[in-house]
């Protein structure tokens, strides 16, 4: 099978990657890319590549893409993963601490999740939170419900 991705590294770009993985304190990931793309340039297959530095063959298939595509930055560097923002802000978050520390409403003898929840969507805090929010958010706090 013919090569799309051909990794042709300039004499500058080769220094930098053999600096790279000759150094102790850079990430495994951008080390492996950097040898994926050394060995890449040397000439070697895909399925030697994936023998010799045991990385999946789809790893180094990217490396080679991304290389090509962007460059030896975008090769080497993490692409921002996808996620999404927090719903709580420091405000709001200790808000939050402040209202399950609080004595819980008439009728009840402690918070839920969901009571909390709503409470700080009554209150104007949030448009809108589920209950499990509110339990990942409380249990990366110190403090405690009971």
């Amino acid at each position: 099978m013919r090569k799309v991705y051909i990794v042709d590294l300039s004499a500058e770009e080769r220094a930098q990657l053999l600096e790279l993985t000759r150094k102790g304190t850079t990430q495994a990931r951008r080390v492996r890319r950097a040898q994926v793309l050394l060995a890449a340039a040397d000439g070697a297959t895909d399925a030697a590549i994936v023998r010799m530095l045991h990385v999946a063959r789809a790893t180094v298939e990217r490396t080679r893409q991304r290389f090509v595509g962007g460059g030896l930055s975008a090769a080497l560097e993490e692409r921002p993963r996808p996620g999404a923002k927090a719903k709580l802000d420091g405000k709001a978050e200790a808000y939050l601490v402040a209202l399950a520390c609080s004595a819980p409403p008439e009728g009840r003898s402690r918070w839920t999740m969901q009571l909390l929840a709503d409470r700080l969507v009554e209150l104007n805090q949030i448009d809108a939170i589920s209950g499990e929010t509110v339990r990942r958010t409380l249990k990366k706090t110190t403090s405690s419900r009971g």
